[in-house]
Order: C-alpha cells, then structure tokens, then sequence
C-alpha cells in the first residue's frame, strides 16, 4: 500500500469516527490526537523495556502494544498532513530519498 492509499483509508475511518463522536477535527485536534498517541507509544515502548510497569502484560503483549502504537502514530502522521495539504509522499522523497545515492 502506498501513502496516497494509506491517506484516503484512515480518512475514512478517522472521519466516520469523528462524526459518531462528535469531534471536530481542525487543527489542534490533528496535533493533539498525534501527541496522544506519541504518548501512548512512548508509554508501551518504556512498558516494553522495562523502563515501566509491565500491569501484568507477558513479552508477546507488549510487542504487539508497541506495534499497534506505531501504526496509529504513523496513520495519525499521514491524517494530519492530509489535513494541511501536505503531499508526504513527495516529502519523504524530497527529504530523505534525495540522499539514497551516494
């Protein structure tokens, strides 16, 4: 999948569930619901290294915590630069792609 897809699938869903709860979605609401989920991500990586309390999660839990936080920073990431008309695609390249060849 591609970030184009990506950007048009989380929208979708991130739209329909702002609707059922009622949330606008403007621009400190992109930042914050990504600083929560930063947050969140930052909690089970510390859960994860044992630089925080396990609550009783085995190993396999807090591997699969910690990947399930990633995805949602990455799909909060690519909704907020949707949100702002951001191409991210062509930002990556434009960022970090350029310095693939020597």
């Amino acid at each position: 999948m591609d970030l184009r897809e990506l950007s048009d699938e989380v929208e979708s869903i991130s739209s329909r569930y702002a609707a059922r709860l009622g949330v606008e979605r403007d621009d400190t609401w992109f930042l914050l619901k990504l600083q929560e989920e930063m947050g969140e991500l930052t909690q089970a990586f510390l859960m994860r290294t044992g630089r925080a309390r396990r609550k009783g999660r085995t190993d396999e839990e807090l591997d699969a915590d910690f990947r399930a936080e990633l995805a949602d920073v990455l799909c909060h990431v690519v909704l907020m630069a949707r949100h702002h008309g951001v191409d991210l695609a062509a930002e990556v390249e434009r960022k970090w792609l350029v310095r693939k060849t020597g």
